[in-house]
């Protein structure tokens, strides 16, 4: 069996998309998956499985998710050897830009086009820049970017089915799950 990471998105950010860490790991193990863990309540998960397909999986936590909560909950997975890769980056990419104010990983369920990943990289203002890795965006923003604002580049609505963490984050679970 082989384990795999993954992040749902925009779940438990107010009162009609709730979906507790604990309940998210029972309807993960009743779709079939073994050795679920998760972390804070944010929607990470870890978890073995049989299947190969990316695709399938995603399709598979999906479905289930959606016929627990009601709501379509958007799912994307790497399996352990690959967000270990994308962790390690993360640490290589931030050593490469000291000084951030903040350091964002916008996990994308496919890779963006030649064309798109240049655009979302061109956004750079004073605020920050963009770096696109694979199915990796990285938010690099710098000292004096209105903080707390959800996106300072206006990236996100480029990048498809995605949802981010933060670099400690992403650290953690590497860490823990990897």
């Amino acid at each position: 069996m082989a384990t795999h990471l993954g992040f749902l998105r925009a779940i438990n950010l107010g009162a009609t998309r709730v979906f507790p860490k604990d309940d998210i790991r029972r309807v993960t193990e009743e779709a079939g998956f073994d050795n679920v863990q998760t972390h804070i309540n944010t929607g990470n998960i870890r978890f073995e499985t049989r299947m190969r397909s990316r695709t399938k999986i995603e399709q598979t936590l999906e479905r289930a998710f959606a016929a627990d909560r009601g709501f379509e909950v958007l799912t994307i997975t790497f399996r352990a050897d690959e967000f270990a890769a994308l962790a390690a980056d993360a640490l290589d990419v931030s050593a490469a830009h000291p000084g951030l104010a903040r350091h964002y990983v916008y996990l994308l369920k496919d890779e963006l086009d030649g064309d798109l990943a240049a655009r979302v990289e061109g956004l750079a203002t004073p605020a920050g820049r963009m770096l696109v890795r694979g199915r990796a965006v990285h938010a690099l923003l710098l000292p004096g970017y209105r903080d707390g604002t959800v996106d300072p580049l206006g990236a996100a609505k480029l990048l498809g089915v995605a949802t981010n963490r933060n670099v400690g984050v992403v650290m953690t679970l590497a860490e823990r799950w990897c």
